[in-house]
């Protein structure tokens, strides 16, 4: 390590602005220092296939109109919601189409010339369209293996259309109008599995706000050395993520990384910190990651569902009594995601820091 200059690398890589696409391109065979990550000692590092457990599926029979058992399919979301913090819904309403001309759109955005694509490249927070690597780059203790692009859709003030890339601007559009209706359904369900009314999420304001994320995963020369992204939950109320056949995202659930196998047309649903707290921590929002892969690029989309506006949030009354006290502070969706991205991706609970 002596004479290493991180900083100077870090800031060499990011004025460049060509992302880690710009390295695989370039023909790189060995990947820049600060993407190499420690080992994980916390926890076992492979996953174990023989007897693993399978994260739960669940069919919502939206698409076929067959969705008689509801009762069935709270109970199916709660228990796990409770137990993993991830499944994958199946019927959930949004064509297939859809999903192939999003993911497309994302491949298309980062696969298009250079000088184009770096038109967005910025760290500017006031901007509602970003395109970077690593949001956390300056902080984080070592940098995950991908390229991202942030759309703030909702809640107003949100991107205007003519500030979406060209490359992609009308499947983001149309897909997130997708995903916010099915956000409705799904807090439609949280609520019902909590024993509150059906729409008492939804009043709240839960589903109000929607940023899409798109993560472009290049293959990766030295895979066993870095992440794709680090150990972390998710700092929203609920996650819906769109990804695609490649696989490598895995769930962290008995101190055991579990795969959260590609189904086709399914969607991955995953409970985030700000549903934790307000279930008072019968929910579960879980860490997750994702494997670097010398197979790629990899493509996914995740919208995430929150609230930027300054509304309070702490454990849901109807839930508290004297054997459950609450366990987190009111805050606001601002305070909790300024001290998430203040802390970056180090692998460790924004949420311990609002316990009471």
């Amino acid at each position: 390590m002596a004479g290493y200059d991180r900083v100077s690398e870090i800031k060499a890589f990011d004025d460049a602005r060509s992302g880690v696409k710009g390295l695989v391109d370039a023909g790189i065979t060995a990947i820049p220092r600060f993407f190499h990550h420690p080992p994980d000692a916390a926890v076992t590092n492979e996953t174990t296939l023989a007897g693993q457990p399978k994260i739960p599926v669940i069919d919502l029979g939206i698409t076929s109109g067959d969705f008689s058992d509801r009762e069935a399919v709270v109970e199916l979301v709660r228990q796990a919601s409770e137990t993993f913090g991830f499944f994958q819904v199946l019927n959930h309403g949004i064509p297939q189409s859809v999903l192939d001309d999003m993911l497309e759109g994302v491949r298309r955005f980062n696969e298009q010339d250079l000088a184009v694509k770096m038109r967005h490249y910025t760290r500017d927070p006031s901007r509602k369209v970003l395109f970077n690597t690593n949001f956390d780059l300056f902080e984080s203790p070592a940098a995950n293996w991908r390229d991202t692009l942030i759309c703030f859709m909702a809640p107003e003030p949100a991107a205007k259309p003519e500030d979406l890339p060209d490359a992609a601007r009308e499947i983001i559009l149309e897909y997130t109008r997708e995903v916010q209706k099915l956000g409705g359904i799904l807090f439609e369900l949280f609520s019902e599995a909590l024993g509150l009314k059906t729409e008492y999420l939804n009043e709240i304001e839960c589903s109000k706000g929607l940023h899409l994320v798109s993560h472009y995963y290049p293959p990766c020369p030295q895979p066993e050395l870095t992440l794709g992204t680090t150990k972390h939950s998710d700092p929203d109320f609920l996650t819906v993520l769109l990804q695609d056949h490649i696989g490598g995202l895995q769930v962290l659930h008995q101190n055991q990384w579990i795969d959260v196998t590609p189904v086709p047309g399914a969607l991955v649903i995953n409970i985030g910190d700000l549903l934790q707290l307000l279930s008072n921590d019968k929910l579960k929002s879980v860490e997750h990651r994702v494997r670097a892969n010398k197979i790629g690029p990899r493509v996914s989309v995740a919208c995430f569902l929150t609230n930027s506006r300054q509304r309070r949030y702490g454990p849901i009354k109807e839930l508290l009594g004297q054997k459950n006290p609450p366990k987190y502070k009111e805050i606001t969706v601002t305070e909790y995601t300024i001290y998430y991205k203040s802390k970056g991706l180090d692998g460790t609970s924004a949420l311990d820091h609002f316990r009471v």
